[in-house]
């Protein structure tokens, strides 16, 4: 992409994922959807908790929405599905067969939101609409992740991608740390007496905690026992999920356990979500949480509204006994979008998405309108990004929802300006590059899950019938030590037979994904 000079204050490009529901109903106002001509479709997204999406009394009539429309010659129906709801939500849409032109989907085309409609044929596929009117997609989409996206030899949908896997970290109150005088804690023990120290200097929640464990998972991923979907290895004859290892998924309870007993960890951690959590960090009263990385410096200028003096640095992830830690890989597809078969106009839904990856696109969704949000003089953009709350908050819907197709990793051009955004670049390529858990990985995704939702992790918080346990035992109302029993309990559900599925779909390379670190 071209490279343009900016002066100013530079910004993170984050990414995130979304989706909701609506009825295919795609017309074109000049038949064919080009020159002139204004395409209109329906498109469902996910709000995915952002405070500008959530507020806004109407996404139709917001003004990035109204200047998209503007540069892409388009009439947008947008219908949101708050992000608590979205599974649910699709799988309602679904059943009434009330769908939307265009569908985002979390990723691949056999995501448990999609409810297997890509093999029922409710989407189209995008071959031959891709080497007509997507070339611009074409070469700038990586090949891995346009493999997420095909099903029998047919791609369909135009994802959105990722090329650091790595994107989760553990961030920490650097002004907090320092105010202790502990150095940055490398394992598990001294991440408990950072913990420790902060409590001491008064700090609420020295470990922020939230529902489901959820950006909560930091000591299950030191002790490689994360219980997510990607989560799964080799054991003797048998592919196993991680967390049937007794021993480590017992050593990683009893650190939560220490936690919730020495007040390191809110009282009420299992019961607070994405809202509050973030809430409660903005507002000081944390010392360390986990979050994507690409939200660094934009979470920093919000909790500066209120701590002023706050410092936030992304550290190594404590290791565990292997000496490793980290947080669950993504996959290569972060977001995808998927046309409805009965859309009106497909063709130029799909040149309205290849725009997304052209000069004209970065320049609009990074820096804003010129004379409104920017200047430009003899090809040099001023820019200065937002500071107070309400600018980062609408700065991060224009460039991450908004954005529909981009590499949601980093974006260079933008980071390179400013010190702080070659800073954050550096800690992808350093501290990230070296950590991460992963494990074998099956796509579709096992039968017997699909089948026993209760047993079945999802891509980043435990099944429901391990959570209960898992959440008692921190509480101290089940013994730790009973988790081999629940790990029976587990197995007696469904269990015994998503090993098998694994174990057979493995020997015969069915859809298997091997891990990548």
């Amino acid at each position: 992409m071209k490279k343009w000079m900016v002066s100013g204050m530079a910004i993170l490009l984050a990414a995130s994922v979304m989706t909701g529901c609506s009825k295919g109903n795609g017309t074109t106002a000049s038949g064919e959807g080009g020159g002139d001509g204004i395409t209109k479709f329906s498109m469902s997204l996910r709000t995915l908790a952002y405070t500008y999406v959530e507020k806004s009394p109407d996404i139709n009539k917001d003004k990035w929405v109204k200047k998209l429309e503007d540069l892409t010659h388009t009439d947008l129906k947008i219908v949101l599905v708050p992000h608590k709801e979205y599974e649910q939500k699709m799988v309602q849409m679904f059943a009434t067969n009330d769908i939307p032109d265009v569908v985002q989907g979390d990723g691949g085309v056999n995501g448990k939101e999609m409810a297997g409609s890509v093999k029922a044929g409710v989407f189209q596929p995008l071959d031959e609409l891709l080497q007509q009117y997507g070339q611009d997609l074409l070469k700038a989409v990586p090949k891995e992740a346009w493999d997420q996206v095909t099903h029998d030899g047919k791609i369909y949908a135009i994802p959105e991608y990722l090329s650091n896997p790595s994107r989760r970290a553990t961030w920490i109150r650097k002004d907090l740390l320092d105010q202790t005088g502990l150095p940055v804690p490398t394992t598990v023990e001294e991440t408990l007496d950072v913990l420790r120290a902060f409590k001491n200097l008064g700090v609420e929640n020295p470990y922020m905690g939230r529902e489901d464990f959820k950006y909560a998972d930091t000591f299950f991923g030191a002790y490689d026992v994360q219980q997510f979907l990607s989560m799964m290895e080799q054991q003797g004859d048998q592919v196993v999920p991680k967390f049937m290892d007794n021993e480590n998924m017992q050593q990683a309870l009893t650190v939560y356990k220490t936690m919730y007993e020495e007040g390191l960890i809110n009282k009420e951690f299992a019961t607070i979500n994405s809202t509050v959590f973030k809430n409660t960090i903005l507002s000081g009263k944390a010392g360390m949480w986990s979050m994507n990385a690409n939200e660094l410096i934009q979470w920093e200028k919000q909790i500066k509204a209120s701590v002023p003096d706050a410092k936030i640095e992304i550290i190594p992830s404590p290791v565990g006994p292997d000496g490793k830690g980290g947080y669950y890989l993504y996959g290569p597809v972060t977001r995808a979008y998927f046309i409805n078969k009965d859309a009106a106009d497909p063709a130029s839904i799909v040149r309205f998405f290849n725009w997304m990856v052209s000069d004209e696109a970065e320049k609009f969704f990074t820096y804003g309108t010129e004379g409104e949000t920017y200047t430009e003089d003899n090809g040099v953009i001023s820019y200065t990004a937002p500071t107070d709350s309400t600018g980062v908050d609408e700065e991060r819907y224009r460039q991450s929802f908004l954005w529909f197709v981009q590499d949601t990793t980093y974006n260079k051009g933008s980071l390179s300006l400013t010190e702080e955004g070659r800073k954050l670049m550096n800690i992808y390529d350093t501290i990230l590059a070296k950590e991460g858990r992963d494990g074998i990985n099956f796509d579709p995704r096992l039968e017997t899950f699909v089948q026993n939702p209760d047993i079945a992790p999802n891509s980043d918080t435990p099944p429901q019938v391990l959570l209960t346990h898992m959440i008692k035992m921190v509480y101290g109302k089940e013994p730790i030590s009973d988790w081999p029993k629940v790990i029976e309990e587990w197995k007696s559900k469904g269990g015994d037979q998503a090993i098998e599925e694994a174990t057979q779909k493995f020997k015969n390379g069915e859809g298997v994904s091997l891990p990548r670190r």
